[in-house]
């Protein structure tokens, strides 16, 4: 009796299963979300005059009232909502635009003065203007004490 390859019938089952079903299960409907909600693109850049930090963030389709700013110490965070957009009476085929809360801490490489913020939302993009604080120039020597060891024995 001829050997007969047990795992010939699985390999070409597969095969047939592939070519039936693509790759279907990779497909963004169907892939597991990896988090509610999303997080918006954001640029950071520096200006020298006067000295800024400058933050660009993309939030189209978001009304600027959803919009959230707070500056704590070197973070900038920006939170706010998507909503969806209405779904009644249609059938997608294709959903790609996230949508749901979001909240993005931006890291700035330098300290800036809060209170002097400003933010303009246009055309989709928010742009922050974060004055940078100038560090305290003035100089200041410091005496130094000297001590004798053998001093109190």
């Amino acid at each position: 009796m001829p050997e007969r390859d047990l795992f010939a019938n699985f390999e070409r089952m597969r095969r047939e299963m592939d070519e039936l079903f693509g790759d279907v299960f990779h497909r963004p409907g169907f892939a597991p979300r990896k988090r509610a909600g999303f997080s918006p693109a954001v640029d950071v850049s520096y200006a020298e005059d006067p000295p800024r930090a400058i933050v660009t963030a993309e939030l189209a389709g978001i009304d600027a009232d959803e919009l959230e700013l707070e500056i704590q110490g070197r973070e900038l965070v920006l939170a706010g909502n998507r909503r969806a957009a209405e779904s009644e009476g249609r059938l997608y085929q294709q959903v790609e635009i996230e949508h749901g809360p979001f909240r993005r801490v931006v890291q700035l490489g330098a300290e800036v003065r809060a209170e002097e913020a400003k933010a303009v939302y246009e055309d989709g993009l928010l742009r922050i203007e974060l004055p940078l604080a100038t560090p305290d120039a003035t100089r200041r020597a410091v005496p130094i004490e000297v001590r004798d060891s053998r001093e109190g024995e």
